[in-house]
């Protein structure tokens, strides 16, 4: 017999089914609760609600595991490329060579941006937010292919996603060019998609630029790592956007406005933010990790911990690694950079750290990494985006193929009852 939970309501009493997933999660199916009592539950932020069901990715906080469709982290970051899990997270198997050399042609050959889209972003003042402009821009790709609202045709919908998935680089890195009072560069077909991206950020036209291989591949390990991390808040906002059957590009634009919210996509940000304050402040390590302990200072370690993982992170163990080549390979002296060092080393052997778990996660390395690259820090988030791409674009797919209903959240209200209506006079 099917197990099944029991609710008591007064006198009532109403059973309904439990899910279990693939790896043994469990949930309780309330979806006739309404119907059957009346009754709604209320769970602030869904932090125990799940809205859907998917095949895509499986996260365990407790006990550090991340896979896309079955694959470990560690093995797909450590065999794969950025285009491979992408296809993997959008189409739910590894290409064949076929399958791979295809979707890399597609894309490599749709990274020029429609010369129309420039009159767009040049309306843009030099200081506007890179993450505002990128939801724009991709928001504005609807109006350039119309075909892509209420089409249901496979072939048209895969064109969308080559168009996103090479475009979106190009266009962030039109962001870079103008904060920089630089022309921008036009993307290189015979370059991999992380070394164009290199290529298009930081070329000049007057001299070549020489794609660092120890860089291009510490970039294609970050993009893996951010490519899909279940149901967070702009996957969630991206399939609640295309629930409504909204294309594609109204719902990735909306994911990147989701992401660009400081308690989302901007933590890497706020690691970097951090070292500077500390740096500002005479660079004392001992002193903000004290200030860290202390629990009547309002100060934060940021880049430490995970709301999700709850014993480690293993996106960091990974991307650690990566780090520690760049830094190497780019032979930087940077007092930020010692500063982040410093804190790491103390916290990893600091009793009270370790007893609370609070080690490093992967926003910690991957502000590193950005620094070190010279990427501002307004350009950290546009870097997420970019990794999150594929996941948003598969999450939207399985919403579209299952045929999901449109999202539709309840609510407790908590207002004034009825009131009757004062004339301006009298108020």
């Amino acid at each position: 017999m099917a197990e099944t939970a029991k609710l008591i309501l007064g006198d009532k009493e109403y059973e309904f089914p439990v899910y279990t997933g693939t790896e043994d999660e469990s949930a309780i199916d309330i979806s006739k609760l309404r119907g059957q009592s009346g009754y709604v539950t209320l769970d602030l932020g869904y932090k125990n609600t799940g809205a859907t069901t998917s095949n895509i990715t499986f996260l365990d906080g407790e006990k550090g595991i991340l896979r896309y469709r079955g694959y470990s982290i560690e093995e797909l970051a450590d065999k794969a490329d950025f285009l491979g899990v992408s296809y993997l997270l959008i189409y739910g198997e590894l290409p064949n060579q076929t399958q791979y050399d295809k979707f890399v042609h597609e894309i490599t050959h749709h990274t020029m941006v429609n010369e129309d889209m420039r009159k767009i972003f040049d309306g843009f003042p030099v200081n506007a937010h890179p993450m505002g402009v990128m939801s724009s821009l991709v928001s504005a790709m609807s109006g350039f292919y119309p075909e892509s609202y209420g089409s249901n045709n496979d072939k048209d919908v895969d064109l969308h996603i080559i168009r996103l998935m090479a475009k979106l680089p190009t266009l962030a890195t039109w962001c870079y060019k103008k904060s920089q009072g630089h022309p921008i560069n036009y993307p290189k077909n015979k370059l991999d998609y992380c070394s164009n991206f290199l290529h298009m950020m930081f070329g000049l036209p007057v001299e070549d630029y020489e794609i660092n291989p120890v860089v291009a591949k510490a970039l294609n390990k970050l993009l893996i790592l951010h490519a899909d991390h279940e149901q967070n808040c702009s996957t969630s906002t991206v399939r609640l956007v295309g629930s409504s059957q909204a294309n594609l590009y109204s719902s990735i634009s909306a994911g990147i406005s989701a992401l660009w919210g400081p308690l989302h996509g901007g933590a890497n940000q706020a690691v970097i933010e951090m070292l500077e304050a500390i740096k500002a402040d005479g660079g004392g390590v001992q002193k903000y990790l004290d200030k860290a302990k202390d629990k009547e200072d309002p100060f934060r370690l940021m880049g430490f911990g995970h709301r999700v993982y709850k014993n480690f992170d293993p996106r960091a163990r990974i991307i650690k690694k990566a780090a520690d080549e760049v830094l190497e390979a780019l032979g930087i002296d940077d007092p930020i950079l010692d500063i982040a060092r410093g804190l790491e080393e103390a916290a990893l052997n600091d009793e009270y750290f370790i007893k609370r778990k609070l080690y490093p996660n992967v926003d910690f390395y991957s502000g590193i990494i950005y620094r070190a690259l010279g990427i501002p820090v307004n350009m950290f988030t546009v870097m997420f985006a970019i990794g999150r791409l594929p996941g948003w674009i598969a999450q939207w797919k399985e919403l579209r193929e299952a045929g999901q209903p449109i999202g539709r959240p309840r609510q407790i209200y908590t207002g004034p009852k009825e009131r009757p209506f004062v004339d301006i006079a009298d108020r």
